[in-house]
C-alpha cells in the first residue's frame, strides 16, 4: 500500500475545541437513547452488533430498525443541528440538537417517536459509565452543546471512518463492520482470530456481565477512535486476551505507546493530524497494533489476511 491509495491532503479538522468534551459528553447520552432505542428493536447479533450507530453523510445514524407498524431510522444530522427521526410511511420529525436537560431530549424523543407512529419503550439509565447516574426523564441539569464542535467531530470522524473501512479490507477472517458504540461514544472496528476466548471478567459500569462476556466471546483485536475525555481525542488499540509480548512490541507512527493503566495502545489524534500523511499514519497505527496482537497470540495470518481492497476489483481467489 502506498500513501497516495490513502491520500495525503491533511483536511483532517483541528479537535483542539475548548467546548469539544461538553459537546462530546453531551453526544455520548443522547446516543444512548437513540442507541437504545434501536437495542429494544433489533433482534441480538453477535458482539452487539446491532446496536451501533454508522458514519452517515450527515452526521451518525441507526440505519433501519425494524417496528411493527412500520421501519423507521434515526439520524443525528450536525450540518442542520437536527435530530432526524424518519418512518417508512414518510412521517419524518426532527428533534433540535442544542443545550437543553437528558430529561427534555429523552421526553422529545419519546413523543417524536410516537408521532411517526412508532412507539418504543426503551431502559432508562446510562450504560458504561460511572456512578452516579441519573435515569434519563429524571435528569434536570442543563447540558451544553456547541454545534460547531460537534460538525469539527463528525468531520473527523469521516476521516477516521474511510481509513477504518480501507484498513477492514485485508483481512479475510471474521471482521466487525465500522461501527460506533454508544457506552463510550468509540468508532470501532474489531478483528477475529476464529478461536474462543476465555470468559469476560465483566465489571463494566452499568453493563451486564453476560453481554460484556457475549461481546468478547473470542480473541480479538480491536481498534477505534474516542473523541475527547481526559486524554482528549485518541486513537486506542487492545486485544483480548492479552497475549504476552503485546505490550513490548515495536509499534507505529511516533508517538504510539502501551497505556499500561488502560491496557491499549493510544495515539493522540493531534498526532496523527500533524503527520505529513494522517490517513498513512493513522493506517500504520491500525496495521502495527493488530501485528503486535496477531503475532504474540499466533493467529494464523497466512490464511487470515489479503491486499486492500480497491473500487471495482473483485478478490483473486
Amino acid at each position: 500500500m502506498t500513501s497516495a491509495a490513502l491520500g495525503s491532503e491533511n483536511t483532517w479538522p483541528d479537535l483542539a475545541l475548548p467546548s469539544l468534551k461538553a459537546t462530546c459528553d453531551t453526544l455520548q447520552l443522547w446516543s444512548q437513547v437513540v442507541g437504545k432505542v434501536r437495542l429494544a428493536q433489533t433482534p441480538w447479533l453477535n458482539h452487539s452488533w446491532h446496536v451501533p450507530l454508522y458514519v452517515s453523510a450527515a452526521g451518525l445514524t441507526t440505519g433501519l430498525i425494524p417496528h411493527a407498524k412500520g421501519g423507521f431510522d434515526m439520524e443525528f444530522d450536525f450540518d442542520l443541528a437536527l435530530l432526524r427521526i424518519r418512518s417508512s410511511r414518510q412521517r419524518v420529525v426532527g428533534i433540535p440538537l442544542e443545550p437543553q436537560s437528558m430529561a427534555q431530549f429523552y421526553r422529545r424523543t419519546m413523543h417524536a417517536l410516537e408521532m411517526i407512529g412508532a412507539p418504543v419503550a426503551i431502559g432508562i439509565l446510562p450504560s458504561e459509565l460511572p456512578d452516579p447516574v441519573l435515569a434519563f426523564p429524571e435528569d434536570h441539569a442543563l447540558r451544553p452543546y456547541d454545534g460547531q464542535a460537534a460538525l469539527a467531530y463528525w468531520r473527523a470522524l469521516i476521516r477516521v471512518d474511510e481509513v477504518f473501512k480501507l484498513f477492514r479490507t485485508s483481512f479475510l477472517g471474521k471482521c466487525s463492520p465500522v461501527h460506533l458504540f454508544w457506552g463510550a461514544l468509540d468508532l470501532a472496528v474489531t478483528r477475529f482470530s476464529g478461536r474462543p476466548a476465555p470468559p469476560h471478567p465483566g465489571g463494566v459500569p452499568h453493563l451486564p456481565d453476560a453481554v460484556a462476556r457475549e461481546a468478547y466471546s473470542h480473541e480479538v483485536s480491536s481498534a477505534g477512535f474516542w473523541p475527547g475525555g481526559d486524554l482528549g481525542p485518541t486513537f486506542y488499540a487492545y486485544a483480548y486476551p492479552e497475549p504476552p509480548g503485546f505490550r513490548d512490541a515495536p509499534v507505529s507512527p511516533p508517538g504510539a505507546a502501551f497505556d499500561a493503566g488502560l491496557g491499549e495502545y493510544l495515539l493522540a489524534y493531534d498526532r496523527v493530524r500533524a503527520a505529513p500523511d494522517p490517513q498513512a499514519a493513522l493506517m500504520a497505527f491500525l496495521t502495527s497494533t493488530y501485528a503486535a496482537a496477531a503475532d504474540n497470540a499466533g493467529w494464523d495470518r497466512e490464511a487470515l489476511e489479503c491486499g486492500f481492497g480497491k473500487p471495482g476489483v473483485p478478490r483473486r481467489i
